[in-house]
């Protein structure tokens, strides 16, 4: 692991020079930035303090309109080096990157004091106390401040000492500290091409580390890449850090196709809901910003719903829009606020990421803030973001370990894929489990002498209930279904009699000799081009309650409508007459009356359970053969 320190501060303070002084490494790579003197892009240098493990150092610059230039750096770093010039003193980029440094949780740092050898010792004594009051107030309270002199060298050894501990401060933390992500994460600052061996990328890594010959995705988007070199420091490698500077050489992907922001991660980032492609919609707890000189003491608190603002995450950042409306405007009791983000694209991001929103005129910040989830709950799922379960998870992203998080996500979107196979909620699927039951008791009732509830049946209740309770896609409620139905076979819940369930103590009745001859009477009252109503029919009949269902069931008749259904025969007889008049010609709703003898009311129902089973298809000049015209009337 290589520890990586950003370097923060006003114009002109001399970042760039103590960075060449304590690594010999020039961080202003541009030939602009060479002539002007004047950082204008992020930059990089690397060395040790002490001889140990290396420090990879990222250069920011410090003019007011390079901003979204200087959280490209900010956004990947384990610490920082705040420098301040003692002739100066703290400035407006003193106080602006400070309030960045802090809205990106940014704990761990320096403060070098820069320029010490212009002044006199009651001007250095002043901005030291200066720079302590500013640090109070944010995240880097107490952080050490050391004097020095990039010209002079004077405090550079003091400097060099302070480096050496802060990074084996930062290395016990992040040794101590669970990790959300389950694969490499590489944040894009850099893309290019070398003649030869073609592009390159470069950022700062996380995660698990990357080894050549890998394949990698690239998000947002499905791209897919391999990597087909690595370079740390100027050495090839077999495979980066888990954590530090790192440059992959790629292959499989074009130059054009790839940009500051986007996000190297394992190939299968699109599995489970730590891993996204890419997300427009953001669920976020925004915290509000340090009160620095310089910062409105009335700024609102939280921000309004519809607030506009620019998001800053990583190397990436996006045109956003605040949501704190309904469901979306919990306080929490620290004060957080929790909003919903809707993005003008999609960026790569995954449960705890920071990010900064500013606001874009006039610019300023407006909230840090701390991503929950990247696939916020939809539609009917929409309904159990509750503060309860919105507390949960951000209790659970704080706690930064892996089941809890799961676990919240799972209860606040009621289902998710874990281990390749999608989970319900403990809620969703104790409601779905009784409404399978009730619908197997229920089929008992009505059919005390049948073996069992169809299996198919089963899974289809189960799956709409799953359906009535969350926002789920088809294939994955019926796959869930079939899981609950499985699992209450396998807990003797129920059982499990060929292509039947049945509750454990269910035995079928033997037959019913009456109910038997109710039933075919019924079926010889339906079986006509024109049957009576059916309610009447079953009365006529003496059929018993639940005979229309099991004759259905069995195939013995056809229901078209609330009240009117023929006998299988009939059905079919309808059928071969209507298919063939369509064969003729386009079949009319007159012509198919006249055929049969029967009247609009008989025909209409006949024509749309036809159009309903593809046997025709209807059309501007009547109903021709349809797609399953071949089909019986079981089609």
């Amino acid at each position: 692991m290589t520890v990586v320190i950003g370097t923060a501060g006003h114009i002109d303070h001399g970042k760039t020079t103590l960075l060449r002084a304590l690594t010999g490494i020039d961080a202003d790579r541009l030939p602009e930035e060479r002539r002007r003197g004047l950082t204008i892009d992020v930059g990089y240098a690397h060395g040790s303090p002490d001889g140990g493990a290396e420090i990879d150092y990222v250069d920011v610059p410090g003019h007011d309109r390079l901003v979204g230039n200087m959280l490209v750096g900010v956004g990947e770093i384990d610490a920082c080096l705040l420098v301040v010039a003692a002739d100066d003193g703290p400035q407006a980029q003193t106080r602006e990157h400070l309030g960045l440094l802090h809205a990106m949780g940014i704990e761990q740092g320096l403060v070098a004091v820069t320029k010490t050898d212009l002044v006199a010792n009651a001007r250095l004594t002043g901005v030291t106390s200066d720079v302590a009051d500013l640090l109070s107030r944010t995240s880097l309270a107490g952080v050490p401040i050391l004097p020095v002199s990039a010209a002079s060298g004077a405090g550079l050894e003091d400097l060099r000492s302070a480096l050496a501990t802060l990074r084996d401060s930062v290395v016990r933390e992040q040794a101590g500290r669970a990790s959300l992500l389950d694969g490499p994460w590489l944040a894009v600052d850099r893309v290019f091409s070398i003649r030869g061996r073609g592009v390159v990328v470069t950022g700062s890594s996380r995660g698990l580390p990357i080894a050549t010959g890998q394949s990698v995705g690239i998000r947002p988007g499905d791209l897919r890449a391999r990597v087909r070199g690595i370079e740390v420091h100027d050495s090839n490698v077999p495979h980066g850090p888990g954590r530090g500077r790192v440059a992959l050489n790629l292959t499989g992907v074009g130059r054009q196709a790839l940009r500051r922001g986007q996000v190297l991660t394992s190939g299968d980032a699109d599995a489970g809901p730590l891993r996204v492609a890419g997300s427009d919609r953001l669920l976020v707890a925004l915290q509000a910003p340090a009160r620095l000189p310089g910062r409105r003491a009335d700024d609102p608190w939280p921000p309004a719903d519809g607030v506009e603002a620019r998001m800053h995450v990583g190397t990436d950042q996006a045109g956003a829009i605040v949501g704190r409306s309904g469901r979306d405007g919990v306080v929490l009791p620290d004060g957080r606020a929790l909003a919903l983000l809707r993005l003008d694209r999609p960026v790569a991001t995954a449960p705890g990421d920071r990010f900064v929103l500013r606001r874009p005129r006039p610019a300023s910040l407006l909230a840090g803030g701390v991503v929950l989830d990247s696939d916020p709950p939809r539609g009917r799922s929409r309904r159990r973001q509750s503060p309860e379960r919105l507390n949960r998870l951000v209790m659970a992203v704080e706690h930064g370990t892996l089941e809890p998080l799961l676990a919240a996500l799972l209860d606040l979107h009621g289902h998710l894929t874990l281990r390749e196979r999608r989970t319900l909620a403990p809620d969703v699927q104790s409601e779905a489990t009784a409404a399978t039951l009730a619908a197997v008791e229920g089929h008992h009732a009505d059919r005390p002498d049948d073996v069992g509830f169809p299996l198919s049946e089963a899974r289809t209740v189960a799956s709409a209930a799953i359906r009535r309770l969350v926002s789920i896609d088809r294939p994955d409620a019926e796959q869930a279904a079939a899981s609950l139905v499985a699992g209450l076979t396998s807990e003797g819940r129920l059982r499990r009699d060929g292509d039947a369930v049945h509750a454990p103590g269910h035995r079928p009745s033997a037959p019913d000799p009456g109910r038997d001859a109710a039933k075919m009477r019924l079926v010889a009252l339906l079986d006509s081009a024109a049957p009576p109503p059916l309610s009447a029919a079953a009365r006529e009949s003496g059929s018993p309650p639940g005979a229309v269902r099991e004759l259905e069931h069995e195939g013995r008749i056809v229901v078209a409508g609330e009240d009117l259904a023929w006998s299988a025969a009939a059905f079919e007889r309808l059928r071969e007459l209507a298919l063939a008049l369509a064969l003729d010609a386009p079949l009319t709703p007159a012509a198919l009356r006249d055929a049969t003898g029967t009247s609009r009311k008989y025909v209409m129902a006949l024509l749309e359970e036809l159009d309903r089973r593809g046997i025709l298809r209807r059309t501007p000049e009547g109903h021709v053969k349809g797609p399953r015209a071949g089909h019986g009337p079981q089609a």
